[in-house]
């Protein structure tokens, strides 16, 4: 009775006898799986929209901190949008709904969008 050992993906004998015979073996593959493609949520700049109220969405919504969101709200003023976080599409959209409907509950166009990376 022969004895085998795996050696690079192959049975191969440790029987002196079988030296030159190799045998196959059906190895189970895992499919690689894609990561999901991301999404860039970003919030535009109008004229009406309050800084403080920016910064309170960015604080809220995306969890920067103070200072964070006091930058980001004056690249948004400086530059007329910027990008706030880069989530998959569920989380994106999620935010994008949860800023634009706090956005309007206070009576503000602040237009917040996503778009895939």
């Amino acid at each position: 009775m022969s004895k085998f050992k795996v050696r690079s993906n192959l049975i191969m004998s440790t029987n002196p006898e079988d030296e030159d015979q190799d045998f196959g073996v059906a190895l189970d593959t895992r499919p690689k799986t894609k990561r999901p493609p991301l999404y860039k949520v970003m919030i535009l700049n109008d004229d009406y929209t309050p800084m403080e109220f920016v910064i309170m969405i960015l604080e809220r919504f995306f969890g920067m901190t103070h200072q964070e969101s006091f930058d980001l709200m004056l690249t948004v003023h400086k530059k007329g949008l910027a990008v706030v976080g880069v989530f998959s599409h569920e989380i994106a959209e999620t935010k994008v709904t949860q800023v634009i409907d706090m956005a309007q509950k206070h009576g503000h166009p602040l237009q917040c969008t996503l778009e895939k990376e």
